[in-house]
């Protein structure tokens, strides 16, 4: 249940940076509502992998950065993950494009924004 809250808020905060940003889209899809959901939902689960695997490494790798910048670095490592999403989703031909660092910059703290705040109002059960 914990996997389908967070790609659920995932997807959305994705919809509402691409709603947001006109450098940030999906390819137009016409049809049936599951062409439009489908691609939003590889999008999440790609964006899920890379900041699981890849950004942690990044972390590690600009702890000093981190430090100097007093953690405005992390904002630089969210708009990469952002981008490498978008490299990959384009790879594996999902439609979905990010324009610009600054625009990936703006769409990750709208995602990081929107995907705690539906997280908060659906998320599973946790375990304290």
């Amino acid at each position: 249940m914990r996997f389908l809250s967070w790609l659920l808020s995932t997807a959305i905060a994705l919809a509402v940076a691409a709603w947001l940003f006109d450098g940030i889209w999906f390819a137009p899809r016409h049809g049936a509502l599951a062409d439009k959901v489908v691609p939003l939902l590889v999008v999440a689960l790609i964006l899920g992998v890379v900041s699981a695997f890849v950004k942690p490494v990044l972390q590690i790798l600009s702890i000093p950065f981190i430090i100097l910048t007093l953690g405005l670095f992390l904002l630089v490592i969210n708009a990469a993950m952002l981008m490498l999403t978008s490299w990959l989703a384009g790879k594996l031909a999902v439609g979905f494009h990010v324009e610009g660092f600054w625009v990936a910059v703006g769409g990750s703290i709208v995602i990081t924004l929107v995907d705690w705040g539906v997280d908060r109002l659906i998320g599973a059960d946790r375990d304290h």
